[in-house]
């Protein structure tokens, strides 16, 4: 048995699977999200360790004691500092946080010379700028930088090691080399001291420590190198040669693609990232509000769950002319206008639109904008497997197929994602099994065709931004 943990923003799942890939049990522990100011968004690294223990722990105990190695994946870019007790010195700063705008417009060239993406708030390096600028006594501080999955790796080993796919979200990676960029670590004041040792995911990067594996009732077994969320959710879908791609539909919404080599194309706000195998890269466009503006608008339309609100919206009567358009840019927006002080908007409310319109509206909108980081990839992907929570609605499914212009595959676990990856990872790690007899693709269960869709519904989608944007910038 191999067991996933996958630390997500909205909670930490855990699964167990065997070597055929067949999901045994999985268990999720929610989290909460502080935003004690505009553009912040942070978490206490603490909470995540204990929902870790409470995951785990809710798992069958005859299960826990057949581990065999455990893998890691985790939301991305977010930044945890340590000082000299490794103890967290401030709550850690997110994926989805935006306060780093301005510094980002100083690290921007050295970034894409260095490391072929583009400086965007989410990453940490300009996370670190920011403190070094405004928290400078936290700054003093720090002796070690770590992201989230790997401060649950210290936790679980006492070893500092982050993956490199993880590591390429950071800022600081040589991407093509797979190594640390001296250069972007002096441009933001840090050394590679600070920074963990790099270990490809697919490798053994720790041991589970003895009172660690007393307390959660597992045996003393390899950690394995793991990877981001997005890298470990493709490992899970089978996502791992030249071609294969998916679309994941957490809170954020991604679309990712396997390459064999470095490509990059930092100028549409791509992200060209190493995968959680050795040798191999991806590229990757970034919504930062995807499954979140479902959630956001179940909430204001008043109904009592997500899937009444889908199930609303399906069976609305009300034509597209009635529909008004919804930028989904709830917070900010990555690919393709890296703009953190981006805002959602409705455009084209009527006396018609009422709160299944609403969520028809934003169910589209989020479709607009992953179309159009769909278009900054490039190769259009010949087909998406779609894993993430919000995958779960066949109406949303047709409708992202119909947008995109894309099949969608809906394929067995797709629920487990990550986790499931990151178990793989460490199938991988322990046993040194071929990379294509354990990630292969879960089978189908579904399959969605596209149909023609209203590109007049779409270019007007895409024509709101730049003309908000140029009239009132940042509100």
């Amino acid at each position: 048995m191999w067991l996933g943990i996958d630390l997500g923003t909205s909670g930490v799942k855990t699964v167990i699977i065997d070597d055929g890939g067949v999901v045994h049990a999985q268990n999720t522990v929610s989290l909460t999200v502080q935003r004690p100011h505009r553009h912040w968004s942070e978490q206490d690294p603490d909470q995540w360790w204990e929902a870790t223990k409470v995951a785990i722990g809710g798992l069958p105990q005859t299960l826990r004691q057949q581990v065999r190695g455990i893998g890691l994946s985790g939301q991305m870019h977010g930044a945890v500092l340590l000082n000299q007790n490794d103890k967290p010195v401030r709550p850690a700063i997110l994926w989805n946080d935006g306060r780093s705008a301005l510094q980002c417009n100083d690290l921007d060239d050295m970034a894409q010379n260095h490391t072929g993406n583009r400086a965007m708030p989410g990453f940490t390096a300009p996370k670190l700028t920011w403190v070094r600028e405004n928290e400078p006594e936290f700054f003093a501080a720090t002796k070690t930088v770590l992201l989230p999955k790997d401060y649950i790796r210290f936790l679980l080993t006492g070893e500092k090691i982050s993956d490199m796919s993880d590591a390429s979200g950071s800022l600081w990676l040589d991407v093509a080399a797979r190594r640390w960029s001296a250069e972007m670590l002096e441009a933001t004041g840090m050394s590679e001291s600070q920074m963990p040792a790099l270990a490809e995911g697919s490798q053994v990067a720790g041991t589970l420590r003895q009172y660690v594996a007393d307390e959660l009732g597992l045996p003393i077994v390899p950690v394995a190198g793991g990877g981001g969320d997005q890298a470990a959710g493709a490992i899970g879908a089978g996502v791992t040669e030249p071609g294969d791609a998916f679309l994941s539909l957490g809170t954020s919404g991604v679309i990712f693609a396997a390459t064999a080599k470095f490509e990059q194309n930092p100028a549409n706000g791509l992200h060209a990232f190493c995968h959680a195998l050795p040798g191999r890269w991806h590229v990757m466009t970034v919504m930062l509000s995807a499954a979140a503006c479902l959630d956001w608008v179940t909430r204001l339309a008043g109904f009592s769950s997500v899937e009444n609100a889908l199930q609303a919206a399906e069976n609305s009567n009300v034509s597209n002319d009635h529909i008004p358009l919804f930028l989904p840019y709830l917070s900010g927006e990555r690919t393709p206008h890296n703009d953190p002080a981006a805002k959602g908007v409705f455009f084209g409310l009527t006396h018609e639109t009422g709160p299944a319109e609403l969520v028809q509206s934003v169910l589209e909108g989020v479709a607009f904008g992953l179309s159009d980081g769909l278009q900054a990839m490039p190769s259009r992907p010949a087909e998406l497997s779609v894993i993430g929570g919000g995958a779960r609605s066949s109406y949303w499914a047709q409708l992202l197929a119909n947008i995109l212009q894309t099949p969608l595959i809906y394929r067995d676990g797709s629920s487990v994602g990550p986790a499931n990856g990151a178990a793989r990872l460490a199938q991988l790690a322990v046993t040194n099994s071929p990379v294509e007899a354990v990630c292969t693709k879960p089978a189908v269960q579904a399959q969605y065709a596209p149909q023609p869709y209203s590109k007049e519904r779409q270019q007007t989608f895409r024509s709101l931004y730049p003309i908000l944007q140029s009239s009132f910038g940042e509100l």
